[in-house]
């Protein structure tokens, strides 16, 4: 019986020496996982900063490329300070053609161009690639047309391109 309780008064002086030397080494592993998740829920400084860069996109961009007799235009707002709403029309003459819902978002720790439209079943996600004060490209691969999406401002000229590989379609917006 003397045995047994010396041997479990050891085991208990070699596990209160373990917890006491390990315990640094376990919480840094903690904090480090703690951290790790934290970061994960929260968008990167950088995310946000990117966002308005984007701000410069806000208004009515009228279409100065249409095919003759018909006429179109982007719409783009603030949506809260983590969205831009924008719609995208073409029309003939008097009669609306196309009506697209787009949108600017931040999502899942990025920042995301999201077209609705009629012929999709869904809104399809592109992912922005390259921001810069003036311009942005958004891609989705997966996507069959377009895979790219490129706005370009230069004064009061935007030039928004759709793309898939030799298949690109510029449209030319000046700012009202």
């Amino acid at each position: 019986m003397n045995e047994h309780r010396n041997s479990a008064a050891t085991l208990m002086v070699i596990t209160a020496k373990l917890l006491l030397t390990a315990r640094p080494a376990l919480m840094a592993l903690l904090m480090l996982c703690f951290l790790d998740q934290v970061q994960a829920q929260q968008p990167s400084a950088a995310v946000p900063d990117d966002f308005k860069k984007l701000h410069w996109l806000s208004g009515t961009w009228q279409r100065t490329n249409a095919k003759p007799g018909r006429s179109g235009y982007e719409r783009w707002e603030m949506d809260g300070d983590r969205a831009m709403k924008g719609w995208g029309v073409s029309m003939k003459g008097n009669d609306t053609l196309i009506t697209e819902k787009i949108r600017l978002e931040i999502k899942d720790n990025k920042i995301w161009y999201v077209a609705d439209v009629p012929e999709n079943k869904a809104p399809v996600y592109f992912e922005l690639t390259s921001i810069t004060p003036s311009g942005f490209i958004c891609e989705n691969p997966a996507h069959d047309f377009p895979k790219k999406i490129s706005y370009q401002l230069e004064g009061n000229i935007l030039t928004a391109i759709i793309s898939a590989g030799d298949k690109s379609i510029p449209y030319l917006f000046k700012k009202q």
